[in-house]
């Protein structure tokens, strides 16, 4: 198997570092579907306690919660016993803040674009169909695997036992001159492996 690194051209640093952060903010998802989760469900169970209380306060009690068993329980509870109960609610309380907070992992790839207050993105599938494209369009190139790593972006090709070694620098040209077309921000280098089939 033969390797070639190259590196992409880019745009001044400072430009696209600045460009790639406020890109990779704006791209982030918040965790909305956790949020909605945890909100419909502290709503369920605090709105049908509220419900149960006013209830038995009017002497017609619900039945939704049982609050005479919870009375029981909590009466015969010391508070040494219930530490670990209340550590464990502490813990769920602040793993629950946490992915509040915290926005998740970006999904799409930021693309640069001349316009300050727009944020382009594209899909990690979609950037590395567009790149497996372009490596196969190179002659000789029976089938390319494109793998976009953290720092790096990965082609593999297979081609046939007769391939030689400056296929490596045509596929590295042509999935960077596709980078560049696409505009993608932070993409890394270029590594581009040879696979030849057998003979």
């Amino acid at each position: 198997m033969t390797t070639l690194q190259r590196q992409r051209p880019s745009a001044p640093a400072t430009t696209q570092d600045s460009g790639l952060r406020r890109a990779s903010r704006a791209l982030r998802p918040a965790r909305t579907l956790p949020g909605a989760v945890v909100s419909l469900a502290l709503a369920a169970g605090l709105g049908a306690t509220a419900a149960e209380v006013v209830a038995a306060l009017l002497g017609h009690p619900l039945g939704w919660v049982p609050v005479n068993e919870l009375i029981e329980l909590a009466g015969d509870t010391t508070w040494r016993q219930s530490a670990t109960a209340a550590l464990a609610m502490a813990g769920a309380g602040t793993l629950m803040l946490s992915l509040a907070i915290v926005p998740g992992r970006c999904r799409l790839v930021p693309v640069q674009n001349t316009d300050p207050l727009i944020v382009i993105g594209i899909t990690r599938s979609g950037l590395r169909r567009t790149l497996r494209a372009a490596a196969q369009q190179v002659a000789g190139v029976d089938k390319a695997r494109v793998r976009l790593r953290r720092r790096t972006i990965e082609v593999t090709v297979m081609t046939g036992s007769e391939s030689s070694g400056s296929m490596l620098r045509q596929v590295g040209t042509a999935v960077g001159d596709r980078l560049a077309g696409v505009g993608t921000l932070g993409a890394g280098e270029v590594v581009v492996r040879l696979r030849r089939k057998g003979p």
